[in-house]
């Protein structure tokens, strides 16, 4: 024992239930976050209460549900069949407390541990229960897991079902904002997954008739598929297959309505088995690689009492179907070899198309064999000492790493040693790491994927992030661009973007890539420092530290000292989503501002030309090597 630590009766504590989840969030909603990601904790909680009306859906209870979500507070009504009067406190703040217990009432669901509503609960500074059943209702209203209101039994005539509301609590969850995409996405795959479901998200209602089929075709650019969705239903398991113009492959994998984000058992088997069919059917062993490039599907499987690897489920372990059904693995793999195989044998077409698209996959491969043996070999020398590189010491694919450092990995992409320099030695070595490019990278729009090998920057950043053979290696949860904001930081900005966009798609579609936000401004008086992002920040900034407090303008992350930027990569940092919507389709994206200087795009640029006249700051504005003869405002 060190020192002189006396371990007693006294040392040994016992923490309530909202004490230990407040304690350890991590273990209840895998991580915190301020929503600029869409597996932070905001969307982690709105789940956990959507999760029990679906259940509720899926034995037949109630074919809405109604969500509504502002900027801080989310609102849950679902016609399902209400909390039983009497545990409406207990269902949503006593641990191993819930219904869903009892497989009877509850099959194949989703949340078995009966947590999700209580980490909801205990991590909310406004939480209120309502449940609706048989002309009766009762009420109860929280505090960060502090019952502060029990409303007696009331009668109403609203119909059965429950109602939720709650406010994260903003100490937990800094400077946290919903992303109305992330919310969307995750609206989506609910209906997806739930034929006959309709889900009105503010105003909005979501519903699908096809399941996977019209998951595909929301995430799929119709230009960029080769052959018409194959989309196959049994019982207990559904999956839908194309094959794309795009570099990798892009899965979508759920298990009793949850989508597993990080795969597992079913994912791997689906994989493997797509691999299988396609070879037996064609009795050609192709590279397994070259038949799944390209690849865009979805699986879904219900089993019962699933077993996930976390509280938040979103990677499946393994086990079997029912208590005496076969291995999952052994269930996907026989589903697919049989439907897949008849689908191609039905749809001469199709498979004609699959065959079109792996020959070109092969023939590219071998194509870039040479070049990538040559730099391989080179990075692998690099590796040893890549001076682009400052690694940290948890990654994201260390399957020992605690699941709350390895979400906190991040590599910042930086432009010249100033800023490389900066962010190096302002950050967290466990979590955080920097890769250095040199000055400008090269447009990649339009080519094929040699240039990946042929250009020695990309091929190290490529390593660096360990994505050659697909993204289940990633060494980083988060990839950040930090470049400057002005014109020069703005086009390595787009030139990155391109390189990933083009080659690495399903990084972005998986929200692995962000920018990093930093301060344009530093005003400060004796007493107070602000940080201003924008320039109603600043004024608001001014207005409350007073006219005769300093300006800074920052120019360049470079020019930022290392203690200050701590600030801005620490636990306040910003980042901004690099997001796709069904509506951008990549390749005409890259075109229209990567490709050719067309006619189009000088009139874009022309019409939105903006003359910006000298600002009066109220205020001494000063540079960051405070000099006083820069008072424009860019």
């Amino acid at each position: 024992m060190a020192g002189n630590v006396q371990y007693t009766e006294d040392s040994i504590k016992s923490l309530d239930w909202k004490e230990h989840i407040r304690l350890r969030p991590g273990m209840y909603i895998g991580k915190l976050g301020d929503g600029s990601a869409q597996d932070d904790g905001i969307y982690v909680l709105v789940k956990e209460i959507l999760d029990n009306s679906i259940d509720e859906h899926m034995m037949g209870n109630g074919r809405t549900i109604e969500v509504k979500i502002s900027e801080h507070k989310v609102e849950i009504r679902d016609y399902g069949r209400g909390i039983p009067l009497g545990k409406v406190i207990d269902c949503v703040s006593k641990i191993n407390t819930g219904g869903k217990y009892d497989s009877g009432a509850f099959q194949k669901s989703v949340g078995l541990n009966g947590v999700g509503t209580k980490a909801v609960n205990a991590l909310s500074e406004y939480f209120l229960v309502q449940s609706f059943r048989e002309g009766q209702t009762k009420a109860a209203q929280f505090d960060k897991g502090e019952l502060i209101e029990d409303h007696p039994i009331g009668k109403t005539s609203e119909r059965n079902g429950t109602k939720i509301i709650f406010s994260p609590d903003s100490s937990v969850f800094k400077n946290y904002h919903f992303i109305p995409e992330y919310l969307e996405n995750q609206i989506w795959n609910y209906a997806f997954l739930n034929s006959g479901l309709t889900i009105n998200f503010n105003g909005v209602k979501y519903y699908s008739q096809n399941g996977l089929l019209d998951l595909l075709d929301r995430k799929v650019d119709e230009d960029s598929r080769r052959y018409p969705t194959i989309h196959l239903k049994g019982n207990d398991i559904e999956m839908a297959l194309t094959h794309t113009n795009q570099y990798g492959e892009e899965y979508y994998s759920f298990v009793n309505g949850q989508f597993t984000t990080q795969g597992g058992t079913h994912l791997a088997a689906f994989r493997e088995s797509i691999v299988k069919s396609i070879r037996e059917f064609f009795k050609k062993d192709f590279d397994a690689a070259d038949i799944r490039q390209g690849v865009v599907a979805a699986i879904a499987v219900r089993v019962m009492e699933p077993v996930f690897e976390s509280q938040t489920k979103t990677k499946l372990g393994s086990h079997s179907v029912g208590p005496d059904g076969p291995t999952l693995r052994t269930f996907v793999n026989d589903f697919v070899k049989v439907e897949l195989d008849n689908y191609l044998h039905k749809h001469p077409d199709t498979a004609n198309a699959i065959l079109k698209r792996i020959l070109q996959s092969e023939r590219e491969r071998k194509e870039i064999s040479g070049i990538k043996k040559l730099a391989n070999e080179r990075a692998k020398k690099a590796n040893l000492h890549n001076k682009k590189l400052r690694d940290c010491r948890v990654h994201y694919d260390d399957p020992k790493a605690k699941e709350e450092q390895k979400n906190e990995t991040m590599l910042f992409i930086t432009e010249g040693d100033s800023a490389s320099g900066s962010i190096t030695k302002s950050r967290n070595v466990q979590t955080q790491a920097v890769f250095s490019l040199r000055g400008k990278p090269l447009n990649c729009f339009g080519m094929t994927k040699k240039v990946v090998y042929e250009n020695e920057e990309f091929n190290l950043l490529q390593h660096a992030l360990n994505i050659e053979d697909g993204i289940e290696g990633l060494r980083f949860r988060k990839i950040v661009i930090a470049t400057d904001a002005d014109v020069d930081g703005m086009h390595i900005r787009l030139l990155i973007m391109t390189y990933f966009l083009q080659f690495f798609p399903d990084l972005v579609k998986n929200g692995h890539l962000f920018i990093l936000d930093t301060p344009l401004f530093r005003v400060r008086n004796k007493k107070e420092t602000i940080y201003c992002y924008t320039d109603e920040e600043r004024q608001r900034a001014i207005h409350k530290l007073g006219k005769t407090s300093e300006i800074t303008r920052f120019k360049g992350l470079g020019e930022i000292s290392p203690n200050e930027f701590g600030a801005f990569i620490g636990e306040d940092i910003r980042l901004e989503p690099i997001i796709l919507n069904k509506e951008t389709k990549i390749a005409d994206l890259l075109g229209f501002y990567m490709g050719k200087n067309t006619p189009t795009r000088q009139e874009f640029i022309i019409s939105r030309l903006k003359v910006e006249k000298d600002l009066d700051l109220g205020a001494t504005v000063q540079d960051n090597d405070e000099s006083e003869d820069e008072k424009e405002v860019a």
